[in-house]
């Protein structure tokens, strides 16, 4: 007879305990995680361009808080990105330079695996570059689904892989190799994050939205290429259109999300992986660092210093400046915070910046940090900032030179010698896992 009883109220009052359960599941906040391809330090009229139009990315920053001293992992692709989704230094997370085949080891716990596990839907959109193994694709490190590039970069209208040859036709729709001739690589984002935002409507999700623009081929649409027409400088010129037509897709993503009446429970994030290229495939250049020194590949500011906009509506502060020492790798455990997801027990090397995004009086919670990158490194204590190349050992307090221009190496050795022996014993405890 109990057992009967038991049935009969389970019966009765599951629908409403399941019921609360996904309007729970349906309130926690969807993240989207906006990543553009060697983006300049400063190629943001939010940023202080005067030349470049980017209304959309600018409006983001009105309705967010915006960061002027937000530093990534790596000052190249693929180490970059592993940093971002690890929340760890690129040593630790076992990828300290750009990917070959076998990418970063399916051991090391990503955003994707963190959200999946937390109940959420996981796509990525856009470019990859961290492992082409059934490990380490994007289905392997947590997402639930991919469209786009394994490899670095890919000319936008064949879809084939740019670097090099041989020749290989790089589109992917999860593990199945995909033919969309002529159609505009950027374009086709757009329609899939469209997709996955319809798809997913009702359930709380994580994009990674990884734009592969304006990486080279600086192939922008034709319709931005007037409005830089008067520009006198060229590389510029080639330039400028494409992070127009970025700025583009990242406003049609928004509206499509506006639309569906989600904005309000999403925590977006638009960000660059690192400085703009002066590859000679980037026509030697184009990009701004604005005030500082260096670029894509180099540990100096302008190739580690990027834009970073966090926009959650209602939730954080809008409109705002904050000037603290940030990093990418802080994303990991602040957005583990605000969709209430138990961290790994593992070692980060982020640190959660909510208290910093809430208030602009709020202390970093960084006082040491380091770079790492083919023989170059780099170590930022405060204000002072040691970089080490195989040319020079350069020493530069940043409150007072921003533009790393005057070498006080010489004039502090006793800086140099400690901020070296700070970097000499971080090489060895950044492998421990």
């Amino acid at each position: 007879m109990w057992s009967g009883v038991v049935i009969y109220v389970l019966g009765f009052i599951c629908p409403f305990v399941c019921a609360a359960v996904d309007a729970a599941e349906r309130t926690r906040p969807n993240v989207i995680l906006m990543l553009a391809d060697d983006l300049g330090s400063v190629d943001l009229n939010c940023y202080g361009s005067k030349d470049l139009i980017t209304p959309n990315v600018d409006a983001l920053a009105d309705r967010g808080v915006r960061f002027t001293q937000f530093y990534v992992g790596s000052a190249i692709c693929s180490p970059s990105r592993a940093a971002l989704l690890t929340g760890r230094y690129p040593q630790r997370a076992q990828l300290p330079r750009n990917s070959e085949f076998d990418g970063m080891p399916s051991a090391q716990l990503t955003l994707a695996e963190l959200f999946k596990e937390a109940g959420y839907r996981t796509g990525l959109v856009g470019k990859w570059h961290l492992g082409e193994t059934p490990e380490t694709d994007p289905l392997g490190q947590g997402f639930d689904e991919f469209f786009g590039h394994l490899r670095g970069c890919i000319d936008n209208y064949s879809h084939f892989f740019y670097w090099a040859g041989p020749n290989r036709h790089d589109l992917w729709r999860n593990r199945t190799r995909v033919f969309e001739s002529s159609q505009y690589f950027p374009d086709l984002m757009v329609r899939e994050a469209k997709r996955f935002l319809n798809e997913n409507q009702t359930k709380p999700f994580f994009l990674h939205l990884t734009f592969n623009t304006p990486h080279y081929p600086l192939q922008p649409e034709q319709k931005f290429v007037g409005l830089y027409s008067d520009m006198e400088d060229t590389l510029r010129q080639r330039y400028a259109p494409f992070v127009t037509s970025l700025d583009d897709k990242v406003g049609q993503v928004i509206a499509e999300l506006n639309r569906l009446g989600l904005r309000e429970n999403t925590v977006l994030i638009f960000m660059s992986d690192h400085g703009y290229s002066t590859e000679e495939r980037s026509f030697g250049g184009g990009g701004s660092s604005g005030p500082y020194r260096g670029a894509k590949a180099t540990l100096w500011e302008g190739g580690i210093r990027v834009p970073c906009i966090l926009s959650w509506p209602g939730r954080i502060p809008a409109g705002e400046v904050r000037e603290q020492f940030v990093t990418s790798m802080d994303l990991f455990p602040t957005l583990a915070e605000y969709c209430e997801i138990d961290l790994p027990e593992h070692k980060l090397d982020g640190t959660s910046i909510s208290s910093v995004i809430a208030d602009v009086d709020a202390d970093s919670p960084h006082g040491v940090w380091h770079w790492e990158l083919y023989g170059k490194w780099a170590v930022r204590d405060g204000h002072w900032k040691l970089v080490t190349t195989k040319e020079e050992t350069f020493l530069s307090h940043l409150s007072k030179d921003i533009g790393e221009r005057d070498n006080l190496a010489l004039q502090y050795p006793n800086v140099v010698a400690r901020l070296t022996a700070l970097h000499d014993a971080w090489v060895i405890e950044s492998v421990q896992q």
